[in-house]
């Protein structure tokens, strides 16, 4: 396993040895049960796999070499290095800029740059307009490439469709700067189009069975879908690929109603000719992160408590997946734990943060589920166990609990 080099601002006491510990007994990762961390009072469950995956590591450990070996230099970055506030705040302040936001209004003009300015290309990737708009700035777009390896499976996965002269079905967000990235790519090999969803993939599959007309189509999926996409011809074989932090389940699904619609309309005899079986494209550890938030939620809690930045992906579908089973309240750090009282989450559904009163039950002994996202570094989860400890009197220490563990 590759070891990166992480500022050390952003390592754990807690969680780190936590997961070490797990490591070793599992290192197959068999085991997605949760570690119990019993401190009297109050019980925190911690999921089997969280924070910092590998992508993200990679990214960091690029972007900030990257700093300290040009100190004289200009240094910019596309847009977010990851979702993550904390990570973006700390490349601020020292003194990187964002040439985009994450949804692609651009902050800095292309005019300002120059050849020997530093452009950081973040982990969700780039288009391959911006790659060429770099190139003629003279700037080269893969010396500081931090996109993870993962998000490139994808786009090698897309070529291989467009080979096969199939369609690419790319289940995302398309305002996600990754799917962004992932649609630039995808449609110099191929037709492509982007689902949101389930519902969004129904209505699809009624234009496929020509339930829906193609005006349908282009109206429904506006911004959706590549440059004159014919829909009588570019729907007859098909293959799904996926931004790589969508759940895992909803990608499944979308695959094979699509493929039942490719049953109903040409038969099993002549499937093969018109749906390519691609196998999930979701990297690892959004797999490991939402198989483990399943076996968190088998265990009985009192609240969740989700730690991530709120424009992340990944982190709002472990929050919707806590959400159907248990009161979760998702933060971006410690500091929206106000007091025992008062809480400030995020309400993923109607976007925006909410003040909320009386988050803890009044119980002698009280249950939490905790866990974050991908790009959310495992002390700011150390921090929020922290600031949750405070609430209670009496409490075990924490070398006590963490031999619970070993033991």
């Amino acid at each position: 396993m590759k070891k990166f080099e992480i500022p050390i601002y952003y390592q754990s006491s807690i969680i780190s040895k936590i997961k070490e510990i797990r490591y070793l007994k599992d290192p197959r990762k068999n085991d997605n049960s949760p570690s119990k961390l019993d401190f009297g009072p109050v019980i925190f469950y911690v999921a089997r796999h969280f924070g910092f995956c590998y992508g993200v590591k990679n990214a960091i450990e690029i972007a900030y070499k990257t700093i300290s070996e040009n100190p004289n230099k200009r240094i910019f970055l596309l847009s977010e290095m990851i979702h993550n506030p904390s990570v973006n705040s700390d490349l601020q302040s020292m003194d990187v800029r964002f040439i985009m936001d994450t949804s692609g209004k651009q902050i800095i003009p292309w005019n300002e740059l120059t050849k020997e300015d530093i452009i950081i290309i973040p982990a969700f990737g780039t288009t391959l307009e911006i790659e060429k708009k770099l190139n003629e700035l003279e700037i080269d777009p893969y010396k500081y490439d931090t996109t993870c390896p993962f998000v490139e499976k994808v786009w090698n996965r897309s070529a291989q469709l467009g080979d096969d002269n199939s369609t690419v079905i790319i289940h995302g967000k398309n305002t996600h700067e990754e799917t962004r990235a992932t649609f630039s790519h995808s449609v110099k090999n191929a037709p492509s189009v982007i689902v949101r969803n389930l519902k969004e993939t129904e209505y699809l599959a009624s234009v496929i069975l020509e339930e829906k007309s193609d005006v349908d189509f282009y109206k429904y999926f506006a911004n959706k879908f590549s440059e004159k996409f014919d829909v009588t011809k570019n729907l007859q074989k098909i293959g799904v690929v996926n931004q790589t932090t969508m759940l895992a389940s909803e990608t499944t699904a979308i695959a094979t109603l699509l493929k039942d619609t490719m049953l109903k309309k040409y038969g099993q005899e002549n499937i093969e000719k018109h749906f390519v079986d691609t196998g999930d494209t979701l990297c690892y550890a959004t797999n490991d992160n939402q198989d483990a938030t399943y076996s968190l939620l088998k265990q009985k809690a009192d609240i969740a408590i989700v730690v991530g930045g709120y424009n992340s992906s990944n982190t709002g579908h472990i929050v919707e997946l806590c959400n159907e089973k248990i009161k979760t309240y998702f933060i971006s750090d410690s500091d929206k734990i106000i007091d025992s009282k008062s809480i400030s989450h995020f309400d993923i559904n109607n976007k925006k943060e909410v003040l909320i009163e009386n988050y803890l039950p009044k119980k002698n002994k009280i249950e939490i589920l905790l866990t974050s996202g991908a790009s959310c570094p495992d002390v700011e989860v150390d921090r929020v166990m922290l600031k949750l400890l405070s609430m209670f009197e009496d409490t075990y220490k924490i070398d006590d609990v963490i031999k619970q563990i070993v033991n």
